[in-house]
């Protein structure tokens, strides 16, 4: 369940100070008349996001009969999830410092149209991330027991992710982004590598990948299957008592270069150098 906490506390904090920066935008313009607009776009993304969810889950436990038909999908879902949280780690790393005036930018774009643009830029800053969050859940979620613990835990995220969004924008409350994106970063990179992992098992259970009885190791008599620890290394980062060979290829060459290129320092550009005439 933390992991899915995590999901919607990084995704929901991501869509929340984009509609804070918005909001703040238009107030200060004093174009509070656009708020509806604006809101009316949150709504939409958010019912769009839902809707993708269920079709989802829907898919996956109705339309699809065969079981090689369902492991399939889950592998392609898991795989869909993993490139999105991977683009979206590193994105947020390289926009976080200029979002606010390139959404400034773009929203008095918008104010020059008309209402309808206002409501459409705040429906895709707010759907793709509503549409990540739905992927990523199904697939973080795959082979987790169903008793409504993951979605509590992500709404858990998300409402969490809302009340640090209104603090800074209502308040002098500051949090230290960077830092918050670098750790949550970390994190997310991990729960992706167990993510792919899972993909790849099912790849395996599909029969379209080799290798689903070449164990890489077997710690089953060591991991309590009842214990705290284990609940918590299962739920965030898949880490099984048993692995195939392939599922920790898997894992280890999608973390370690992932990792390295996330927390390698950012080259600094270099200096202009003034032309004399």
């Amino acid at each position: 369940m933390l992991a899915t906490y995590l999901i919607g506390l990084r995704e929901g904090l991501e869509a929340t100070l984009v509609v804070s920066i918005v909001i703040a935008f238009l107030v200060k313009a004093g174009r509070k008349d656009r708020l509806p607009q604006v809101w009316a776009g949150v709504g939409l993304a958010v019912v769009l996001s839902v809707g993708f969810g269920w079709l989802l889950s829907y898919t996956s436990t109705t339309l699809l009969q065969k079981y090689e038909h369902r492991e399939l999908f889950e592998a392609i879902t898991s795989i869909l999830a993993v490139v999105f949280v991977t683009w979206m780690i590193f994105w947020m790393r390289r926009a976080a410092r200029s979002i606010a005036g390139e959404l400034r930018g773009k929203l008095t774009d918008a104010l020059a149209v008309g209402s309808l643009a206002v409501a459409l830029m705040a429906f895709l800053a707010v759907v793709r991330e509503g549409l990540e969050t739905s992927l990523i859940f199904y697939s973080a979620v795959q082979g987790a027991s169903i008793n409504g613990g993951p979605l509590y835990a992500l709404l858990g995220g998300i409402v969490t992710a809302v009340l640090l969004g209104y603090l800074m924008y209502a308040t002098a409350v500051r949090i230290n982004l960077t830092v918050f994106f670098t750790v949550t970063g970390v994190l997310l990179i991990l729960v992706a590598a167990g993510i792919l992992k899972y993909g790849v098992h099912d790849l395996q259970e599909a029969d379209v990948v080799p290798g689903l009885n070449t164990l890489a190791y077997d710690i089953s008599g060591a991991l309590d299957p009842n214990a705290w620890y284990t609940a918590l290394l299962t739920g965030m980062f898949n880490v099984t008592p048993t692995a195939t060979v392939l599922e920790v290829t898997a894992w280890v060459l999608y973390a370690v270069p992932v990792l390295f290129l996330f927390l390698k320092p950012a080259a600094k550009k270099p200096a202009a150098v003034p032309v004399q005439s």
